[in-house]
């Protein structure tokens, strides 16, 4: 697999990566051995970034990675954290905490669930508003030069922020929804972490399975599913999302490729600096997802998909109203 490198100053990384959070959480249930042989297949494949949270499953998908790491050289996998977000036991959500204290004590259980002496990408979840960036980056740098982190991360915050951050300490890359139906950070958050040599690990690049060509209205999700509460899911939102979803399965049968490698491929094609995270559960869907990888769009193609789903044409927000309010990227 070819490789980008996250911005200027992070390391480099195979040109598509996997995020594990579906493998413990919030996507309903799922089988932790072919979540292991997943990772092990993608591993196989040439894939070295692999992406946590600590609260993904309450440190479940920390094992989980523990356990799929095991016998493999540690320096062939970039695993990228992120840390702050408070859960109750319930798998309520609490908030976030990011004061410097805190942020050594997540790692702390970090390394200890992983297994290992440092993290290449240590990244806050969401922007604390309680305590000031330049603080939050002030304690990474000091686990930077601990040797604990190798490289500092953002995720979900907007312009403003990253300028802030990266006046404190290099950011490797920002790590934001992006795909054809969220393409809010075109406008102004993109465009400024280019100017600060900042890349982007983008994740939802499916848009949570919307644009997979695999997702059927009639589709029951358990309690604990994202999407029973995310408004794209819902009704006419629904109904619209999937049209987009057709156009741009057309476009992809005329290629010859599934509809959810040519929306991959199109995240991809958005530029070097830009890393899709795919979000897949089993080996099945793995292979799907990483055959994007060969997938080449001329700008007629790009024009073509651009045409069948244009930036904006969504039906309804990527969160609920109450979590956007914890999103610094919408503000």
């Amino acid at each position: 697999m070819r490789t980008r490198t996250l911005g200027r100053t992070g390391p480099a990384v195979s040109a598509l990566g996997l995020g594990l959070m579906g493998m413990s959480d919030l996507y309903g249930p799922a089988d932790e051995t072919e979540s292991v042989a997943t990772v092990h297949a993608a591993l196989d494949a040439g894939v070295t970034l692999l992406d946590t949270g600590d609260f993904y499953g309450m440190g479940h998908n920390e094992l989980l990675l523990r356990d799929a790491l095991r016998g493999r050289a540690r320096e062939r996998a970039v695993i990228s954290v992120k840390f702050g977000a408070l859960r109750g036991p319930d798998g309520s959500w609490l908030g976030y905490d990011s004061r410097p204290e805190a942020i050594k004590t997540f790692l702390a259980y970090s390394l200890r669930r992983l297994g290992t002496d440092h993290v290449d990408v240590y990244r806050p979840a969401r922007l604390d508003p309680a305590v000031p960036i330049e603080d939050q980056i002030g304690a990474l740098a000091e686990l930077v030069r601990a040797g604990y982190v190798r490289h500092i991360g953002l995720s979900e915050v907007g312009a403003e922020t990253l300028r802030r951050a990266a006046a404190v300490h290099p950011i490797s890359d920002l790590q934001i929804e992006y795909s054809l139906l969220s393409r809010g950070i075109e406008a102004e958050i993109l465009p400024v972490a280019r100017e600060l040599g900042i890349g982007v690990t983008a994740y939802g690049v499916l848009s949570r399975g919307l644009l997979s060509g695999h997702w059927s209205p009639s589709r029951e999700l358990t309690a604990n599913d994202f999407r029973g509460h995310s408004p794209r899911f819902q009704g006419e939102h629904l109904d619209r999302n999937l049209e987009l979803t057709d156009a741009l399965g057309k476009l992809a049968a005329a290629k010859g490729v599934t509809t959810a490698q040519l929306a991959i491929a199109w995240v991809a094609a958005q530029g070097e600096d830009v890393v899709p995270l795919v979000g897949a559960r089993t080996r099945v869907r793995l292979a799907e997802s990483l055959g994007a990888e060969a997938v080449e769009l001329t700008e007629a193609d790009l024009a073509e998909i651009d045409a069948a789903v244009p930036a904006g044409a969504a039906s309804g927000g990527r969160y609920a109203e109450a979590q956007l309010g914890h999103l610094d990227s919408e503000r």
